[in-house]
């Protein structure tokens, strides 16, 4: 019972706290509403007064844009009121200037009305002047035209060859000058013996009984020696000496040697003279690559290919007109940086092409062509510098259009090659071109005689006055000029002077 009286009182517990619970959310509800209202209704006001405060400001803006608007109106207005007057005022002016055009065109037609009569009037006054002239002449305007047109032509002619003569002679004596200066001063700066070999090598022998030796019995030491070598060994009535003969220069160098060790050795046999041969190649091929070396620093030309200086190297060896071209090699390459540096090129591909100018001739022997394309071929292989080959490939002028190294490796060849005792010749080459110079002259119309003095480098030629007159005695000059350039080969330059006098001759009786 106790239980149940318990359980009932809890359970009207709990119904009193859910009710007394509902009724104080009801009285905080109502309370918060109250204060949401109290909220709302003053943001309702503040939003109300902060309207009215925006509405006062808009207006008052609105206000102001309308009174700027307004303002610029009025000025736009008055702009376009004064362009208008501006505009009024141009079209006037363009008006009175319109009317005086006007005017003035009027005016000019009718001066052209009065020049065309005027012109009328005096192309009639020429007519009958022309036939005046033409009845009094004796001759009709074509034919007055035609020969006042031959006159001027003549005229102008003749000044223009006088004018042309003179710049000519201008730009020939100043070029004469330079070239002298800058050619005088690269031979006097360099100072080089004259070296002439011959093709043909004598060695010398103790005694004549040596002779013997050589040969052998049955021949065998003179076959043997000369299949090794490849050079003819000449035993004649010599005294004391034997010659080598051979085209190659390093081969009959080969054989001088191997010759001079057998002799001094005395032991002259086959398998000996292999041997010898053998070291006397080594040795020689030795002082071909130390020549090509010290020529390359004589020269100032570091940094050579081995096969270029094993080449240079054999042109101790070579002659050419007598003159060794090692030497003459050298000698280039000192002349063409002196010509080089006094022209303001490049000095140092003057000396390398200077001192390769004639490699070629180490092989020409062996390969056909010409030696300036021959060596300019073999330094291409190893040779960057382009200008270098060019100089190489042009120094003879065979290669077409030359380039300045070209000129300037041609004329240091023509001054090493030119200058007197440098190179030999025979008295029938020298005849010859004596008489190939006077003949090519002489082939020319118009030429009396001719001459061909100071060894062939001068020309002095006689023509007929009656047949060939001052112009055409320069023309004729150059004609031969030409001519021996394209027919002759030679050395230095050949100076052609073309004589033509008038002689009047009479006899007092």
């Amino acid at each position: 019972m106790s239980v149940l009286i318990t359980i009932l009182v809890s359970l009207a517990c709990l119904v009193g706290g859910a009710v007394a619970g509902q009724y104080y959310k009801q009285v905080v509800a109502r309370k918060k509403l109250e204060e949401a209202k109290q909220q709302a209704e003053s943001l309702i006001e503040e939003a109300k007064t902060k309207s009215k405060e925006i509405l006062l400001e808009a207006k008052e803006q609105t206000i102001k844009d309308k009174n700027a608007a307004e303002a610029e109106y009025r000025e736009r207005r008055t702009e376009l009121n004064r362009s208008e007057r501006r505009l009024s005022q141009k079209d006037e002016t363009l008006e009175k200037k319109l009317d005086i055009l006007e005017r003035r065109e009027h005016n000019l037609n009718i001066r052209d009305k009065e020049t065309q009569a005027i012109r009328l009037q005096v192309e009639t006054l020429k007519k009958k002047e022309l036939q005046q002239l033409e009845v009094v002449a004796g001759m009709s305007t074509d034919q007055a035209k035609q020969e006042l047109l031959r006159a001027m032509e003549a005229e102008t002619r003749e000044d223009a060859s006088r004018r042309v003569r003179e710049w000519e002679e201008s730009v020939k004596r100043e070029a004469d000058e330079r070239a002298r200066a800058i050619l005088s001063s690269t031979i006097q700066r360099c100072a080089t013996d004259v070296v002439s070999d011959i093709s043909v090598s004598t060695v010398p022998l103790p005694s004549d009984e040596m002779k013997g030796r050589l040969i052998g019995r049955e021949g065998r030491n003179i076959r043997a020696l000369e299949h090794a070598t490849g050079v003819d060994l000449i035993i004649d009535d010599t005294p004391e000496a034997v010659t080598l003969a051979c085209f190659d220069p390093v081969r009959r160098e080969v054989a001088r040697v191997a010759l001079n060790k057998l002799i001094l050795d005395g032991r002259i046999h086959p398998a000996r003279i292999e041997d010898v041969v053998e070291r006397a190649r080594t040795e020689v091929e030795e002082t071909m690559r130390t020549e090509g070396e010290q020529a390359g620093v004589k020269a100032g030309v570091p940094g050579l290919h081995p096969e270029i200086i094993k080449l240079l190297g054999r042109l101790k060896f070579r002659t050419s007109y007598g003159q060794n071209v090692l030497q003459h090699s050298l000698e280039v390459s000192y002349l063409a940086s002196s010509i080089a540096a006094e022209l303001g090129a490049n000095v140092d591909v003057a000396k390398k092409s200077g001192l390769l100018h004639d490699l070629g001739k180490a092989i020409d022997h062996q390969v056909e062509g010409p030696h300036a394309s021959i060596g300019a071929e073999v330094v291409q292989q190893w040779e960057r510098n382009k200008e270098v080959v060019a100089g190489i490939a042009e120094h003879h002028g065979e290669a077409g259009n030359m380039s300045i190294m070209g000129f300037i490796v041609s004329a240091a060849d023509a001054i090493s090659g030119g200058r007197p005792g440098a190179r030999k010749e025979s008295v029938e080459h020298y005849l010859k071109r004596l008489e190939n110079l006077e003949s090519i002259a002489n082939s020319f119309e118009g030429v009396e005689k001719s001459y061909a003095i100071q060894a062939g480098r001068e020309m002095r030629i006689l023509v007929k006055p009656e047949s060939i007159d001052d112009l055409g005695a320069l023309r004729l000059a150059r004609d031969i000029v030409k001519k021996i350039q394209e027919s002759l080969e030679y050395p230095g330059q050949i100076k052609v002077t073309v004589i033509r006098e008038t002689r009047a001759v009479e006899y007092a009786k």
